[in-house]
Order: structure tokens, then sequence, then C-alpha cells
């Protein structure tokens, strides 16, 4: 009797607090009334540190993300105390959730001013080092900015798989299972140059270095991201959701592509050639396309410039007649490939998305 009324009280201070839509959604999702599910509203990981080895299956934390200083540390802390497949309810006030929030509450003019003060303190500083130490200062890591890519980033990161994104008032909640365990990455791409890890020739993982065009984290979110919208024309992701504002001006003018000219002075790549793949866009290759790759040096210039295919069928055979053409004349199929890839850029203005 005792357990009951306590699971009757749990169950409605989540009303209470959070109301009906959200209690209604966990409820729809999990069993609030089981002895191994927990429910808190806490910040500090050593909340869930205290929580007792192999007593529960689903853990589940009303506190906004944003307020929690170490996120990683936070995530990775459940990790620990829950099993395979354990599941982690959350939430969290996405970048333009809190936008909707901040055009809503303040009058025209206003707004815009608020907001762009928001974004520079909460979004832009954490991520310079030479102002993370002001931004520490000022809000002691809290109320931070956060897209919904770099937190999907950040939980696949630490070990869970994505099962469900439900948006409710303000917040978008999330549905993770302890899928494995947390990369510990003490490294991930955050600020606005970064490097990432690429198959290269004989199967060589290099870094390759870009400008960011994506929200920090989304190397780890892009198997997410294929599963839900798949390829669209041209072999991108189709409504790449972590593609920044910023970023597709970036990719439309060949920015981004600026650092890469240090991986060829270093000879990681050469001018031309088919472009260095990160390990799970490489696996959608054919087993022939995929062998016959780690036999070249990817290149700053891909064929898909010259070729322009659209779909990712017309990719892999545009790649294999370079493959082609390049055993027969190496020197000269670069040099054709390049003056074709130049005009298409220049005069029929082909751009990346």
């Amino acid at each position: 009797m005792l357990a009951e009324a306590l699971h009757t009280q749990r169950e409605q201070l989540i009303k209470d607090e959070f109301g009906q839509n959200v209690y209604e959604l966990i409820q729809n999702y999990t069993d609030l009334k089981s002895k191994h599910t927990i429910v808190q509203q806490t910040r500090s990981r050593f909340e869930v540190k205290s929580i007792e080895e192999g007593s529960i299956d689903t853990y589940i934390n009303l506190e906004r993300i944003n307020d929690i200083q170490f996120i990683n540390k936070f995530f990775e802390t459940v990790n620990e105390k829950l099993p395979l497949d354990g599941i982690f309810i959350g939430c969290v006030e996405t970048t333009r959730l809190r936008k909707v929030r901040i055009f809503n509450k303040y009058p025209w003019g206003i707004s815009h001013i608020y907001y762009f003060l928001d974004y520079l303190l909460k979004r832009v500083f954490p991520k310079l080092s030479w102002t993370k130490k002001i931004y520490s200062l000022l809000t002691a890591g809290r109320n931070r900015v956060m897209s919904r890519a770099e937190i999907i980033g950040r939980l696949y990161s630490c070990g869970f798989e994505v099962l469900l994104e439900k948006t409710v008032g303000n917040n978008l909640y999330f549905f993770v299972k302890k899928n494995g365990k947390p990369s510990f990455d003490t490294h991930p791409s955050y600020g606005s140059l970064f490097k990432m890890r690429r198959i290269g020739k004989n199967g060589k993982v290099i870094n390759v270095y870009k400008f960011r065009t994506m929200s920090p984290y989304s190397e780890y979110a892009q198997e997410y991201v294929y599963k839900l919208n798949k390829l669209a024309d041209g072999g991108k992701i189709k409504n790449d959701f972590r593609v920044t504002t910023l970023g597709k001006f970036f990719r439309k003018f060949w920015l981004d592509e600026l650092p890469m000219l240090y991986n060829l002075l270093k000879g990681d790549i050469k001018l031309v050639g088919v472009r260095p793949l990160s390990q799970h866009y490489l696996s959608l290759y054919t087993l022939e396309i995929r062998a016959r790759r780690l036999n070249y040096k990817p290149g700053l210039v891909p064929p898909f410039y010259a070729d322009m295919p659209k779909t990712f069928e017309e990719i892999l055979a545009s790649e294999k007649r370079y493959f082609d053409a390049y055993d027969k004349s190496p020197f000269l199929t670069d040099i054709k490939y390049f003056f074709k890839a130049f005009y298409n850029i220049i005069v029929k203005k082909a751009r990346s998305k």
C-alpha cells in the first residue's frame, strides 16, 4: 500500500509540475508504477551516482538538459546505471523552441535584440576558446543554447540510441535506450574549425579539416539522420537538420573547404580524387566500389563535380568511370576532371548543399 501511494504521489507531482500532456507522454512509453523506474529532477550527476547498482531499468530526469553543467558526464553516469536496452527519458529546450519562446514573450524589436545577445552569449561563446571563461563566469554553464542535432549527437556519443522525439510545450522530450558504452570522446567536434575522421588510401583513417557547417557532435548522429531521411539527389542526406544556417552559406561558397588545403599540403589527399568518406557513409557503397576506393588517395575536387550525378547509383557509376580512366592515364584524367569540375562550379554554379 505504501509503495502504491508513493507511485500515485509521484504521478500527481509530474502532472502538477509539468502538465497532463507530459505525464501522458511518459506514461505511454514506460511504467511509472514499476519499482525499476526512477524519476528525478536534478542537475547533479551525483544524485544519479547514488542510485543502487542494478536497481533500475528506466531513468527519467525532468530537469532540462540545458541547465546541466557537464552534460556528457551526466549522460555517461546514466549509462553506467542502466542495463543494456535500459530506457533514459529527458528533455531539452532546443535552439528553435527557444527562439519561438523569446519571440512570443517580448515585443517586436526587443525580441530580436534579446535573441541575438542570448545566442551570442549562450551559443557562440561556449565554442570559442577565448570566450569560454566569460560564458562560464556569467552562466556557470547553465541555460545553454543547444540544437536538436547537438543533443542527439551527445546522446549517441554517450552510448544511447534514440527511439522517440516529441515536442511538448517548450521542450523536446527524448526517449533513448542504452545500446553500448560511451565513447568518452575527449576531443569532440565543437569549435568552428574541426577535424573529421575519414577513410583514406589503404583504409588508413585520416583527419580531414573543415570549417564547421553542422551542429557540434553531428558526426555521432549521422546514422540516425540517414535512417530518418535517407539520401537526396547528389548523394547528401535528405533534409539534414544538422546543417546550420551559417553552414549553408559556407557550403554555398566553398568556404568550409578551405582548411582542407592543409590536408592537400600534408599529402593526405590530392587535388582531384573521390571524396574522403566517413566509415558509415562508406558502408553504404557496394563491396566492389568500397574495395576499389581503398586503392586511391581521396581528393579535394571530386569527380562528382565533373559528372554531376543525381542518384546514389549514379554517384557509384561516376566514381567507377573515374577509377577506370585514372588506371589508364592518371595525370591526364585528373587534368580533364579538374577543368570539367571547374567549369561546372564557376559557369554552371554547381554548389554543395
